[in-house]
């Protein structure tokens, strides 16, 4: 049984996204506001190794700012799907500048330790979650499109980009200008760029805390945690993570071990490339098959990928094999990412979506924290090359969390016909 489709659709791409109603009123100020995103920890890193003199404890005051980000910024999300993404973004990006200053202060005073852990948690736990907004927007506006796919893909480009350019000032300022300046700015660009971002309120999704006509509340407030293809989700997202720091860190230390730290930019560099050329690629293909079986496809095939890597590894240091290997896993990232985001339009109501897109770029924080601790010890206590087995070992279990699991992936029983975006209306069969 289908809903006749009120037009024809055009084929799937990034021309007809990009011309998507409203959609330039909330990209451009979502692009300016999400740079800071991969500007705090690095910027943190930088200003507590200068008033300590150890990456140790610098390490460990950030990757505090990262766990709090993690797990606390979800309960942001789910606010502004039950309030509105301007209602808590408004008040977000001002108490994550007093809590950035705030650490600044406790930094260069030479407070005691525990104080810069404690000044840690707010500043991570309060810091906006753009790119999970702007997501939100995006499944607003595509209800069921196939521009889905290509919206996700669009993200995660724009993600990668920002992951490139973020780190990059913040060490420029803080080397620069001075150890606190990649902090100010990181807080001063997300006051401005949130600020614009949260007064395109037309484009937002619709509050699922917004009373109707009758008194009470449009719909039940659903948590993104009670769909349980969420926590599948999640932890395909978490095995993402642990590619990502397990390759940071393990490419640090490979480099060194072989006397060419240098190289070491240049190898993540060929990753990171080959995760933006595939989610380029991703987001033009017009797909027949659903993202569910996209997903239970891709996937092997990056254990695959991270397991090649682990074992070149230990057959000797060749850097221009683990290169390739590197960019062989990219390529192979970016289509479960995407995918797993495109997932959460078909498995989530429209009321916990934000909520839901956070939680999933949540866990790949977590995940790129695990797999940093992971390969760092292995590294540490085995060898250079054993921290390559961190991405595999994630990965990995992911993979066992997918296929068991896989049935929650499913659209719920019964189907829906839904309306399918503005301007991309498409027929839906109900199952």
């Amino acid at each position: 049984m289908t809903s006749p489709a009120t037009s024809a659709p055009q084929r799937a791409g990034y021309g007809q996204l990009l011309r998507t109603e409203g959609a330039w009123s909330f990209l451009l100020p979502g692009f300016l506001a999400r740079q800071p995103y991969a500007m705090l920890t690095i910027s943190i890193v930088l200003l507590v190794e200068h008033t300590t003199g150890s990456f140790g404890l610098a390490g460990a005051v950030s990757a505090t700012a990262g766990v709090s980000m993690a797990l606390l910024s979800p309960q942001g999300g789910k606010l502004a799907d039950r309030f509105g993404q301007a209602a808590v973004l408004v008040p977000g990006v001002f108490l994550h500048a007093v809590t950035v200053g705030a650490l600044i202060a406790v930094a260069l005073l030479d407070a005691p330790l525990w104080a810069l852990f404690a000044a840690a948690v707010p500043a991570g736990a309060t810091a906006p979650q753009i790119s999970p907004m702007v997501r939100a927007r995006w499944a607003a506006r595509l209800e069921q499109s196939p521009l889905m796919t290509t919206a996700a893909a669009f993200e995660s480009v724009t993600d990668e980009f920002t992951f490139v350019v973020g780190p990059v000032l913040a060490t420029a300022l803080c080397t620069g200008v001075h150890p606190a300046a990649g902090l100010i700015a990181e807080a001063s660009v997300f006051l401005l760029g949130g600020l614009a971002f949260a007064a395109q309120r037309r484009t937002q999704p619709v509050p699922n805390g917004k009373p109707s006509k009758s008194g009470g509340a449009d719909g039940p407030r659903t948590s993104a945690l009670a769909v349980p293809g969420v926590r599948v989700l999640i932890a395909a997202m978490l095995g993402i993570g642990m590619v990502f720091g397990g390759l940071q860190i393990s490419l640090t230390a490979f480099t060194e071990s072989i006397g060419h730290p240098g190289l070491n930019g240049l190898m993540y560099g060929a990753f990171a490339g080959g995760n933006m050329i595939a989610a380029v690629i991703v987001g033009a293909v017009q797909w027949k098959r659903g993202p569910q079986s996209r997903l239970l496809t891709s996937y092997p095939v990056l254990v695959l990928a991270a397991a090649s890597l682990a074992v070149a590894a230990q057959l000797g240091p060749w850097a221009i094999l683990l290169g390739a290997l590197g960019t062989l896993t990219g390529l192979c990232v970016a289509p479960c990412m995407i995918t797993c985001f495109t997932l959460v339009e078909t498995l989530v109501p429209a009321g916990a979506r934000t909520e839901a897109f956070t939680w999933l770029t949540g866990a790949i924080a977590l995940g790129q924290a695990a797999g940093s601790t992971v390969a760092g010890q292995l590294a540490d206590q085995v060898g250079a090359e054993s921290g390559f087995l961190a991405p595999a070992l994630g990965t990995g279990l992911a993979l066992a969390v997918l296929l068991t699991f896989r049935r929650a992936l499913s659209r719920p029983a019964g189907g829906r016909v839904a309306a399918r975006g503005v301007g991309h209306r498409t027929a839906v069969t109900v199952d």
